[in-house]
């Protein structure tokens, strides 16, 4: 088993809990009535797609029995940092108010 291939797990587990966040924000701000007045909710849909995204590629990672399991990982691994970069400019630009 590789060193990579070791990454696989940590990555569906970080990625699959900020999913349910991202849900759970986007649910909220419908729930709420919000979703028309900030652009949070289209950027709590791209964070989804990405971290939907390297959930699926850490699982096929997973259960690949060839090299090019580590390929999905590296795919796996680029879009939850993708999703967390978004996560975290989003919390700046809401905290410094440039969001509301």
């Amino acid at each position: 088993m590789n060193d990579n291939k070791e990454k696989s797990p940590h990555i569906l587990n970080a990625s699959s809990n900020l999913l349910g966040i991202c849900f759970i924000v986007l649910t909220s701000l419908k729930l709420l009535n919000q979703g028309s007045k900030t652009i949070i909710d289209e950027i709590t849909l791209a964070a989804i797609i990405l971290f939907m995204g390297s959930c699926i590629f850490s699982f096929l990672s997973l259960r690949s029995k060839t090299d090019f399991g580590e390929n999905l990982e590296n795919i796996a691994d680029y879009m939850f940092i993708a999703g967390l970069l978004l996560l975290f400019v989003t919390t700046l630009l809401f905290s410094f108010n440039f969001i509301k």
